[in-house]
């Protein structure tokens, strides 16, 4: 149940930076201390420009998620924007976003490093989420410990 609020509420977000909403709608989506992570060339911190108000929401880079996967109190999205290629990683709690990971021409995994409580569990179940490549293109790696 959470985790369909959670997956709606960035979904509204994304909605709302694509000209279906104003930033007066977003902003209540977002905690007044965000915390923002980024990983990828400087230059293509979009995301942050548009949350800040530095670039029109309704111009510039479009982000249009190809999927959306909630993983505990995370909403993962993903999606290309030309030969860019771009992860966001959404951390909600009590329906508010208050965390966002903005990864950009980065492949990322998501795994579950918590101890298992089955030993002869196989390295892969431990792995919640990954990128799905449209290409073959050769961007670096990173895992995403939750």
């Amino acid at each position: 149940m959470v985790e369909m609020q959670n997956n709606s509420i960035v979904e509204l977000l994304y909605k709302a930076l694509l000209g279906q909403g104003t930033m007066e709608m977003v902003s209540k989506l977002l905690a007044s201390d965000l915390e923002y992570w980024f990983h990828g060339p400087p230059q293509c911190q979009h995301m942050m420009k548009v949350l800040t108000g530095e670039t029109d929401h309704k111009k510039g880079f479009k982000f249009e998620p190809r999927s959306v996967t909630s993983i505990h109190d995370c909403v993962i999205t993903e999606g290309w924007e030309g030969q860019d290629y771009w992860v966001h990683v959404w951390t909600l709690k009590n329906g508010l976003i208050t965390q966002f990971r903005e990864y950009f021409n980065t492949w990322l995994v998501v795994r579950d490093l918590r101890p298992s409580r089955w030993k002869d569990h196989k390295q892969d179940s431990m792995i919640l989420w990954k990128s799905q490549p449209r290409d073959l293109q050769s961007f670096p790696g990173l895992v995403l410990a939750i």
